[in-house]
């Protein structure tokens, strides 16, 4: 009878062995990868990536996809948008045939030439407008102290006297000799004065002055000014402020060094005519140019864009078939390849169920190929540890995600991700239990399952593409909270009058008196906490002793749930020690003292304790006499008749456990291990080596002998062939001598930890508790400080503006603090719960993760939108 894919264990798997033809054998492996349940196991493990079979092939390849990511970096910084992937059909997005690849390489290459051509023209010409830009600049800002200097001869000497220049003192002298209107017009030629005009980025001009300074000692005259506009740069489009500056100094020596500290600091140099008209004449050629430049800036950025948009309209198409292609060129570099047949031959895990559709799809292939020969199916017996495939669907998919995070199942084990799917968004509930959040979370899961494919589709930031992918844990946790909020009647830190309470009150004879309520005699409250209890003085003692209680009952139910499957795997895998020595002392162990404190709990309340005339006894100094007292029971502590021996008996159970334990399995091992020894033989399957598909070397005398045991077995109706390979070798896995000493300890540890974690897991799940409380708390502080202190306003306007504006703090405090900051806090515990005080109780976890080879997870993993 077939096996079922099931989520409480992990599919059965099988190891097939492919012989295909080597004409095909990028259409088998494309057809693989669109079914995405194989995976290749790397047979050249051993050669280097540069030594494979189609290295060349993914070289070129790269080359291809290096182009499309350069393609797509154009269109980013053009901002033209890439049509997505989702308005493609299927056909299109489906590998192609060599010639199509071929040709789209051809495509793409000359594509590149013709944008990497554009791109650098357009970046010259960006570059030649900047100089120019700063130019102009330097023309006006220089041109205008020019103007000034030979203007203005008394503005210049109160500059000298402010700066304290040496150099123009000598200026002024100079140009006191001079007679008349000449002494303004003199040129600076003739008097031996050098000038330097530029453009310097701003945070460097301070820098910049110091070293002239320190350099020239002072022996220069600078002005600068800012330029009001950043400057673009055109490499990386980024915007720089900078200053124009002008310095005036002695000596053509000088002003060389002047000129090299202005080029290592990034300065642009550009040359300044002091005649006013021939420095109109450069200001009307550089307006001339810029207006040129801009006309043929703007054609080549239209031609440019006009290309990008093109090619946006089939980037993402090409980018998905590079993948593709390159998927299929690594996967069969993994293949070994039979130079005598020139056949591939591949090894692959994958689910048992799925072989016969594996036969179809590939028989499919080589009826299009038209081939004679057909790919074979050999499927191996091997004692290979197969790797752990649990089959999920999206809505399984978050909860299995959670396991995964924390370990691998081993292969066929129990799987924790099924009973996850309640026990984890329920433990969350316990701690998150309020109608109304819950519904607001519930709200929130529904408008992203109801627009999912959008959201899928579009952008999205970290914190919400992971809120996105665990919109089904969110929509359970939601539900789940909803039904604990109603169990204890907290809606927004408010009750809910569902029936008629159970309790009366007295009646109120004055104000500030004390009320005290009574049960009535034949009514009791149907369902959850009564809404009597809510803004009573004894509430919170109440319902701490209440959610404690629970906290510890569903802490022992889900332990003990987890200890069960342990017995599950032992049964499955046929260790019978395993029950013997570890599940059975380990459960009457936890049962004898944590079962029975489950028993007292439930003893205890279905107790009237004040109607027999007593007060409830203290559970907590009854488990701690237990064990500092045994057989002594405080007679106005006792629960039942027969407490103190039943106690005494249930301790002794436990402190048995421990020796079993800690000794039955390892020297149970040890004792079959000298059985076998003592026989003085072992079996054939001990002794030979036995030749199958796994072994890494093949057998020098007989080179074509997996091919040799193939051509024995007939062919089958679909056209390829499932045989059974000799399996069950010694040598097929590396076993570890038996060492006593080494399993004893690994007991011991495991003893160790078992009987300390059955007190620490139980109290750990006191955060239920604690953190239940914390959020009913944090709720009714937050009501009472916003809207809840708005109708005790006594101005009927005051109190309908206060209720509004309160209502919007309230609500957006309600979701950021307690539905985003509590529920993050209480998913983390529930977390917790699952991978340390469940999980540890029958997970071992170190099973191999099933990596198929899918063309969907590929693109899902680095989608190219």
């Amino acid at each position: 009878m077939a096996q079922h894919d099931s989520l409480f264990r992990s599919s059965p798997m099988s190891l097939a062995q492919l012989y295909i033809s080597n004409e095909i054998g990028r259409e088998v492996v494309s057809a693989l990868g669109e079914l995405g349940c194989v995976q290749f196991r790397d047979l050249n493990h051993e050669t280097t990536a540069f030594q494979r079979t189609f290295t060349k092939e993914i070289r070129r390849l790269d080359n291809v996809e290096r182009q499309l990511n350069y393609f797509k970096a154009q269109m980013e910084k053009s901002s033209i948008p890439m049509r997505s992937s989702y308005e493609f059909e299927e056909s299109m997005l489906a590998a192609p045939n060599a010639g199509e690849i071929d040709e789209l390489a051809e495509r793409s290459e000359g594509l590149e030439q013709r944008i990497s051509g554009l791109n650098e023209s357009y970046e010259t010409l960006k570059k030649r407008e900047v100089e120019l830009t700063e130019w102009r600049w330097v023309l006006k800002e220089a041109g205008g102290f020019f103007d000034r200097a030979h203007g203005h001869t008394e503005d210049i000497r109160q500059s000298i006297d402010d700066d304290d220049a040496p150099l123009l003192r000598d200026v002024e002298q100079e140009s006191a000799r001079a007679n008349g209107d000449a002494q303004g017009q003199q040129s600076f030629a003739v008097m031996n004065i050098g000038f330097v005009a530029g453009v310097i980025p701003r945070e460097r001009l301070a820098a910049f002055e110091r070293i002239l300074w320190r350099t020239l000692r002072g022996n220069l005259y600078m002005n600068q000014s800012e330029i009001p506009d950043p400057i673009i740069d055109p490499t990386n489009n980024e915007e720089i402020h900078k200053n124009v500056f002008v310095i005036f100094a002695h000596g053509k020596e000088i002003i060389a060094k002047i000129r090299k500290i202005s080029e290592s600091l990034g300065a642009d140099l550009y040359s300044v005519d002091e005649n006013g008209d021939l420095r109109r004449d450069q200001i009307h050629e550089v307006n001339t140019r810029l207006s040129d430049l801009a006309s043929v800036l703007r054609n080549t950025k239209n031609t440019l864009d006009a290309e990008l948009t093109q090619i946006a309209r089939s980037l993402a198409a090409w980018m998905i078939i590079i993948r593709k292609e390159k998927a299929v060129y690594s996967a069969l570099n993994k293949c070994s390849y039979d130079q005598a047949r020139k056949t591939l031959i591949a090894e692959t895990w994958c689910p048992t169920q799925s072989i016969p559709l594996i036969k179809s799809t590939l028989q499919d292939v080589n009826d299009r190929a038209g081939l004679s020969v057909p790919t074979i199916v050999n499927q191996i017996k091997t004692n290979k540890t197969p790797p752990t495939y649990n089959k999920t669907n999206k809505f399984t998919e978050g909860f299995q995600t959670i396991i995964n995070a924390y370990g691998t199942a081993k292969y066929q084990e129990v799987n924790p991700g099924l009973y996850t799917i309640v026990t984890f968004p329920f433990l969350f509930a316990v701690m998150f239990g309020d109608l109304g959040h819950g519904f607001l979370i519930t709200l929130a899961a529904c408008a992203m399952i109801y627009w999912e494919k959008p959201l899928q589709r579009s952008k999205q930031d970290e914190l919400f593409a992971m809120a996105f992918y665990g919109r089904y844990i969110m929509l359970m946790m939601g539900i789940y909270s909803m039904f604990t909020g109603l169990i204890y009647n907290d809606v927004f830190s408010q009750s809910l009058s569902l029936f008629e309470s159970q309790w009366e009150w007295e009646k109120v004879e004055q104000p500030g008196q004390t009320v005290t309520a009574h049960l009535k005699k034949d009514h009791r409250y149907p369902f959850g906490l009564d809404w009597a209890w809510h803004g009573t003085g004894n509430e919170l003692l109440f319902s701490n002793s209440f959610k404690m209680k629970l906290a510890i009952l569903l802490g022992w139910a889900h332990m003990t749930y987890s200890l069960m499957l342990s017995l599950v795997n032992a049964r499955f895998f046929k260790s019978k020690i395993d029950i013997w020595g570890n599940f059975v002392p380990g459960m009457i162990f936890f049962q004898s003292i944590f079962g029975y404190l489950i028993f007292c709990i439930i003893y205890k309340w279905s107790v009237d304790w004040y109607a027999i005339g007593r007060n409830p006894p203290g559970l907590l100094n009854m488990l701690i006499n237990m064990f500092l007292k045994p057989g002594q029971v405080d007679p106005e502590e006792q629960l039942f008749p027969g407490q103190a021996g039943i106690q005494v008996t249930l301790l002794l159970l436990a402190v048995i456990q421990v020796p079993i334990l800690l000794l039955l399995k390892p020297l149970y091992l040890r004792y079959e291990h000298n059985k076998t020894v003592a026989q003085g033989y072992r079996g054939i399957g001990d002794t030979s080596r036995v030749t199958h598909a796994l072994d890494d070397e093949e057998d020098e005398e007989n080179p074509d002998r997996r091919t040799n045991g193939r051509d024995s077995f007939g062919d089958d109706e679909g056209g390829a062939m499932i045989t059974q390979n000799i399996g069950g070798s010694a040598d097929d896995e590396e076993h570890e001598e038996f060492e006593y000493s080494e399993i004893q300890i690994h007991q011991t540890i495991h003893t160790i930890e078992f009987c300390l974690n059955c007190v620490s897991h139980t109290a750990s799940y006191l955060r239920l508790w604690a953190l239940s409380l914390a959020h009913q708390q944090l709720s009714i502080v937050l009501w009472n400080m916003t809207i809840g202190g708005a109708f005790g306003t006594e101005s009927f306007a005051l109190r309908v503006v206060m209720i509004i504006v309160t209502f919007f703090m309230w609500f957006f405090l309600s979701i950021a603090i307690l539905c985003v900051m509590e529920g993050t806090s209480a998913m983390l515990h529930s977390l917790r719960l699952h991978w340390v005080e469940a999980m540890s109780k029958h997970f071992v976890g170190d099973g191999l993760p099933f990596e198929p080879f899918s063309f969907k997870l590929l693109l899902e993993e680095d989608p190219v939108d």
